[in-house]
């Protein structure tokens, strides 16, 4: 038994080494090739907006200068609305850096979570870990036909970064939070899309610490779970999942990053009808 243990805990270890460098390589590779263009047109933006000032100002002392236009070009000025031009120019290039910054942010997110862990701990901010990953998984969260967005709460307290292996943890959070809107989308079908307007989807995400610990409550009001798959659901290759949608991995390889890489420990309580909460505490 204790052989079995051992080297289905190996096969873990090598399994999520190898998933975390091909996403890691895979993320990486789209923040940097997102950054380039949109540092151009980052760049850009603010000139755009000094040459439309510049146009307008011309505009107007050109009115100023002779207020009777040719009739041709008053027809112009009215046939394009100069005037909604002028009001809405500045905003629509306004509304381009939002995007900008947007994307800007995504990349950020990006970066985060695909960060390459050395053989030695690196100080972490667990806040900037979780939200890197909700963004990631934001398609997911989104409105569909079968159901409502699901709503992200993040109720986060005040604690310090910590020592850790990042990307490992950011795919502990990665995997519980992909197996918590699972069972959101699995319970959504067994209920109206009224029913879940009236009482919404939601993962709420709890942070606090002490002297010792950092401790992570991720929740669902989901279906639940009964005592038996609870009571295997860490277990190597154990899923609930139709053949092809799931490989019972994911929280076995939760479970050996909080505990043996980082010597923290991650637990589960669950209420069938009534969701799930899985508890991690990572020590300081």
């Amino acid at each position: 038994m204790q052989k079995t243990a051992a080297l289905q805990a190996s096969q873990l270890q090598i399994i999520q080494s190898e998933k975390l460098s091909a996403l890691g390589n895979l993320v990486a590779g789209v923040a940097h090739e997102i950054n380039n263009p949109i540092g151009f047109l980052g760049g850009n933006i603010q000139p755009a907006l000094g040459y439309i000032k510049d146009l307008f100002g011309l505009l107007d002392l050109y009115q100023k200068k002779y207020p009777d236009p040719d009739p041709d070009i008053q027809e112009e000025i009215d046939n394009i609305d100069l005037a909604y031009i002028r009001e809405d120019l500045p905003k629509l290039v306004g509304s381009m850096r939002e995007g900008i910054k947007r994307i800007k942010d995504i990349s950020n997110s990006l970066r985060t979570f695909s960060r390459a862990d050395s053989d030695a701990k690196q100080t972490f901010n667990i806040h900037e870990g979780l939200d890197s990953t909700i963004l990631i998984l934001r398609h997911r969260l989104k409105a569909n036909e079968q159901r409502p967005e699901i709503e992200v709460v993040t109720e986060y307290g005040q604690i310090p970064p910590i020592k850790c292996f990042p990307g490992q943890l950011n795919q502990v959070f990665m995997n519980i939070l992909a197996n918590a809107i699972d069972a959101l989308d699995e319970a959504s079908q067994k209920r109206s899309y009224a029913e879940l307007q009236a009482n919404p989807n939601r993962i709420t995400i709890q942070t606090s610490g002490s002297e010792k610990y950092v401790k992570i409550k991720i929740t669902d009001n989901g279906k639940g779970m009964s005592a038996e798959v609870k009571n295997k659901i860490f277990d190597h290759l154990f899923t609930t999942k139709a053949v092809g949608k799931g490989t019972g991995l994911g929280l076995a390889i939760a479970k050996q990053i909080v505990v043996e890489k980082h010597e923290g420990s991650i637990e589960v309580s669950s209420i069938i009808g009534q969701g799930s909460e899985f508890l991690i505490l990572l020590p300081l």
